[in-house]
């Protein structure tokens, strides 16, 4: 009963608040991730650093990342989404201030890694609440058009280094970056926690009052709640905590091992590409000013990727949505590391960025779908935080492979590669989630008897 007045609720101001309050901690979360990367340059310059230093500068905040998902996901399960979302928010504010303050390699490391942590918890735990929040029909079109946020991130970091890195310097790009410190109370104000959540530990006169706030600031009729729960909330309602085991139990098995190859591909590709996509224009002869105006352009690109992504995993589905934008952002990343003009180069890193970021979208929404509810932040923690072992991995590489003077068309050959394999790793041992509820994606394992009890 209460998860069906839930599910019931119409579309309204209350869950287009929720995607944006969620939504901007998307939007400052990729506003860093992109800041970085137009620092690198600049600090390579001034600090005089060889292209491994300047990898290992993005990779130590993916180590920070991926740590953060995998801790942030098992807590978040235990004590509740909203808790973990603020203070991980609180973190990554910090900590980007006090890169403005670095004095050295050393110190922007340790920052960097701790800005990282803060990322990496907020980004799966913000996509589990929202999908325990958006309604089944629509729930695919919300979790991409949350996503959507990244690329509004990208954009204001490519507009802050094209306006003021130039004039002011680098370090007012990070002091910009410790503004969502203050949109931490709009977190507390405007976000409840979890219903399901709620449910899964017991509480549920919690989970009663939310719903009935929800009915009354949707103007639905309300009325009592049974006293007892239904059969659905019977199966939701455990105080079992959650355990890493459950991930590799029956058909769970099958959905992780996809999801952590398909979170490892796409950090791979596309932190390999993003964080140096700067400075690869840059070292094709064009000026800081000039690199920055290809990107921006570029980075606009994300916007239109994310908006198709959305209408497209809830016509054709999740699935196939997904590795049909894996697949061509392959073909755009080779053609992109074999441009011998600048429009080549323009065309096809508009193309990368359109079909990658809009993979990305579609990743974040089918990734908590696949598990149900008691151990969902857990799930979606760990691919993403598996998923980071590749973000860790691909700028230190890159780093290397331009250092050895490897030619661009070989550097992009091997993202190419990468996308194909994960667009064939998707297609293989994927499942289709679109129009189910949470509940019926979650009993479909048990049903055929794949997965075991968590």
């Amino acid at each position: 009963m209460l998860l069906e007045r839930l599910e019931k609720l119409p579309v309204g101001s209350f869950h287009y608040k929720l995607l944006a309050v969620t939504g901007l901690g998307w939007l400052f979360d990729a506003m860093d991730t992109g800041l970085i990367s137009f620092v690198l340059p600049i600090l390579a310059k001034e600090w005089g650093l060889a292209p491994e230093q300047m990898g290992w500068i993005g990779s130590v905040g993916f180590i920070g990342m991926a740590l953060g998902a995998v801790i942030s996901g098992t807590i978040a399960d235990r004590i509740g989404r909203k808790l973990v979302f603020s203070l991980t928010v609180i973190l990554y504010s910090l900590a980007t201030g006090a890169c403005a303050l670095s004095w050295n390699y050393e110190s922007l490391l340790l920052f960097r890694f701790l800005v990282g942590f803060g990322l990496g918890g907020e980004l799966p735990v913000a996509a589990t609440l929202m999908t325990e929040y958006a309604p089944t029909k629509l729930r695919g079109r919300f979790i991409v058009l949350l996503e959507s946020f990244w690329g509004l991130g990208w954009l204001a970091a490519a507009c802050i280094a094209y306006l003021l890195i130039p004039q002011y310097g680098w370090q007012i790009a990070f002091f910009i970056g410790a503004l969502p410190a203050v949109y931490v109370f709009m977190i507390r104000v405007h976000m409840p926690e979890s219903v399901r959540y709620l449910i899964s530990k017991n509480r549920i006169g919690e989970a009663q009052e939310i719903v009935l706030m929800l009915e009354k600031k949707l103007h639905v009729a309300s009325e009592p709640f049974a006293k007892e729960l239904s059969d659905v909330e019977k199966g939701t309602s455990t105080v079992a905590e959650p355990k890493f085991s459950s991930l590799w139990s029956g058909m769970f098995a099958r959905r992780t091992l996809m999801l952590w190859l398909a979170w490892f591909g796409i950090n791979f590709s596309y932190y390999g590409i993003f964080m140096w996509l700067p400075s690869i224009v840059f070292q094709q002869g064009f000026t800081v000013v000039k690199t920055f105006e290809y990107v921006l352009i570029m980075t606009l690109a994300q916007l239109p990727g994310y908006y198709c992504a959305a209408w497209l995993v809830d016509v054709i589905g999740r699935k196939y949505t997904l590795s049909l934008f894996l697949l061509i952002s392959g073909v755009a990343s080779y053609f992109f590391g074999n441009a011998a003009t600048p429009g080549e180069l323009l065309a096809w890193g508009t193309a990368m960025s359109f079909f990658n970021l809009g993979a990305w979208g579609v990743l974040y929404t089918y990734t908590p779908e696949l598990y149900p509810t008691a151990i969902r932040a857990l799930g979606s923690g760990w691919a993403a935080g598996f998923g980071r072992i590749g973000s860790m991995i691909a700028p230190a590489m890159v780093g290397m492979m331009i250092g050895s003077r490897m030619s661009s068309s070989g550097i992009f050959m091997l993202f190419a590669g990468v996308f194909l394999a994960v667009a064939l790793i998707v297609v293989g041992l994927g499942v289709e989630s679109r129009q189910k509820s949470l509940e019926e994606i979650a009993d479909e394992a048990a049903v055929h008897g794949e997965a075991a009890s968590c």
